[in-house]
């Protein structure tokens, strides 16, 4: 592959000279149909796994026969087929990936273990300490193995860590560590064989530290002018290719001709492997195709656009918190692999209590409350994901999700379009001013997910859709985004149907029909909007709930254009960038010549939300609802 790269027939190339052992052992010491997730230098796991070279090959070319079919780079991939889940380049989120693996083997009962990998340099990411306190708090049996390789990129590590060694790391975990010679690989595959035997057992967490040395630069391009040569020649002493060679001639297992033959059988493949791959069709750009694998296909959905269509069924007076409670319980009770986790949402049944008694019927198994790690959490919930199970989170306020901002945005919303994974994982966020909460329990971030493709993002405004949408978000295989605004949980209710029903994700509702003009709005907005027109009945106007940000319904707001000709786009989030933007976009790009004046928005002040109520009611939208409507009338 060095050769290759100073040919310039391959890219940018990590090198996993050096350390070689780590990986051969390490997957050597697994089951096969236990899960692997490696980093940048673990070649070994790849070919120990029997991964064919040539598709190998393909994927390090960015050829269309790669396992992500070009879409991205070098070691970024994953394959069910081998059981192995790569990395992205953010370095610590697939250790919380491994947990949710590993938590569904333990509901499995399946008996595996899980292997994962991180370097010296990642063990200072948040991610690692969430994972490994995750891990040990619900006894999860993964093995989580750092690759000391003595720098980060550039960073030595005494400029990394103040621990004198990392496995030390383990005994604030409550779990065992050990420190192996990474480039032995005897030691590291019997060490491992051993733990993961043992785990398999008695289902459990350890740290292993492998101490080994990077013989190449991070990356080809970077060099290595920045370690001392001394250093260098040390390390190339320990060699553990070299070493296992003079290993294996003392206790005359092979001769050297024989080793030498065993080396020109592997080049001979690799080149043929290259060589084939080279000739392998290149990636060509297919606009819809890119688009359709941004998402996973939905294999089952219901679909009702209008409560009457339920009219036969048996309905009950529901609030809008009993109808996410509601739905919650019969997505429980239909997929018995749906697991709930959160903060608090347990015996407590969550802060807002929407999941109050669902220990009782569920189990703590598929009701867990989690330590405060969202991060971890979202991409445990990832790893059950892959592993054959459906997730919901409950942010405990849509506010903290930036805490897990990384592995919604980085891994959930781009794992399918990478390497045709699904991302079955529902996200439930607790949104919304109106309860004087102040800047930190009350901010509207539907547009931070709008922006990203892989997501859909749901936001209902009454408790028939809020349980419809989350029923159907639950069966949607892809990560979703589901807002409920807080101040609606106590303060609607209307009779629903008791029985399971779904609503078509990216569909918007009708609540209003006029002639005036059109008021587009979701969430809290729908019910300004509504007491605003019961307070002006010389208003006509239409009156669309998107309920559905992402993807919305284009022809339903090209429908109400062109029945008014006026739009005013109303919603609870602040005006620079609010979602708001992107509708009037369309609106005036597409829809210009039927419309009788300028689009108006009317959303909250481009200031943190504040707490006290007179602060709180200027801040909000509704306060500027008037002017607004008045401005667009009067054009």
């Amino acid at each position: 592959m060095l050769i290759l790269l100073r040919q310039g027939r391959i890219g940018k190339w990590f090198s996993g000279i050096g350390q070689e052992a780590i990986s051969v052992g390490a997957a050597l010491a697994m089951e096969p149909n236990e899960y692997i997730l490696p980093m940048h230098r673990n070649l070994g796991i790849f070919t120990t796994r029997n991964i064919p070279l040539v598709k190998l090959m393909a994927q390090w070319q960015g050829k269309k026969s790669g396992f992500t079919k070009g879409r991205d780079r070098s070691f970024h991939f994953g394959t069910q087929e081998y059981k192995i889940i790569g990395m992205i380049s953010h370095l610590g989120p697939q250790l919380a990936l491994a947990d949710g693996i590993a938590l569904a083997n333990i509901l499995k009962k399946n008996q595996q273990a899980t292997l994962v990998f991180t370097g010296e340099g990642a063990t200072s990411e948040g991610d690692f300490h969430e994972a490994l306190n995750l891990a040990a708090v619900w006894d999860l049996p993964v093995i989580f193995v750092i690759e000391n390789n003595g720098y980060g990129l550039s960073t030595p590590t005494n400029e990394q860590y103040r621990c004198k060694h990392l496995v030390d790391r383990a005994i604030g975990y409550g779990i065992e560590g050990r420190q192996i010679d990474g480039n032995n690989i005897l030691e590291v595959y019997h060490t491992l064989h051993e733990i993961a035997a043992d785990i398999r057992q008695k289902p459990r967490p350890v740290l292993v530290e492998c101490m080994t040395f990077r013989m190449r630069g991070h990356e080809e391009a970077s060099g290595v002018k920045y370690v001392p040569q001394t250093l260098l020649e040390e390390w190339a002493k320990k060699d553990p290719i070299l070493c296992f060679e003079k290993y294996i001639l003392e206790k005359n297992i092979l001769n050297q001709t024989e080793i030498n033959n065993i080396k020109s059988e592997i080049k001979n493949e690799i080149d043929q492997a290259a060589e084939h791959a080279f000739k392998d069709e290149t990636s060509t750009a297919n606009t819809k195709t890119e688009l359709d694998d941004m998402y996973s296909e939905i294999l089952k959905v219901g679909y009702f656009q209008d409560i009457a269509h339920l009219q036969d069924h048996k309905k009950s007076e529901k609030r809008y918190l009993d109808a996410i409670s509601d739905g919650l319980r019969q997505g429980m009770r239909t997929y018995p692999n749906l697991v709930i986790m959160g903060q608090d949402i347990a015996e407590y049944g969550g802060a807002f209590k929407i999941t109050q008694g669902f220990v009782e019927e569920f189990g703590k198994d598929r009701v867990r409350n989690t330590p405060i790690c969202e991060s971890a959490i979202v991409g445990a919930a990832l790893g059950l994901s892959i592993n054959g199970y459906k997730t919901i989170i409950e942010m405990q306020f849509a506010d903290f999700v930036t805490c897990g901002f990384n592995q919604i945005i980085n891994n959930l919303a781009k794992t399918h379009y990478r390497w045709g994974e699904k991302a079955d994982v529902v996200i439930r966020m607790p949104t919304g001013a109106g309860t004087g909460a102040g800047p930190f329990h009350s901010q509207s971030n539907e547009a931070w997910f709008t922006k990203t493709p892989g997501l859909k993002v749901v936001y209902p405004a009454f408790p028939s859709d809020a349980k419809g949408l989350l029923l159907a978000a639950i069966e949607d295989p892809n990560p979703i985004i589901y807002f409920e605004h807080k101040y609606l949980y106590r303060n609607i209710s209307e009779p629903i149907p008791d029985d399971e029903y779904t609503i078509e994700i990216g569909k918007a509702k009708l609540i209003r029909t006029g002639t005036q003009c059109s008021i587009i709005t979701y969430g809290l907005g729908v019910h300004w909007a509504m007491e605003y027109l019961d307070n002006n009945p010389n208003i006509s106007a239409d009156l669309l709930d998107l309920r559905s940000l992402q993807p919305w319904d284009k022809e339903a707001v090209e429908t109400s254009v062109k029945n008014t000709g006026r739009v005013l786009i109303l919603h609870e989030d602040t005006l620079t960038n609010g979602f708001g933007g992107e509708i009037s976009a369309h609106i005036a790009e597409h829809y210009f010549k039927h419309l009788d004046a300028p689009i108006v928005r009317c959303a909250s002040l481009d200031t943190a939300i504040p707490a006290n109520k007179t602060l709180e009611d200027n801040f909000l939208a509704k306060s500027h609802l008037d002017d607004s409507l008045k401005k667009l009338l009067a054009y």
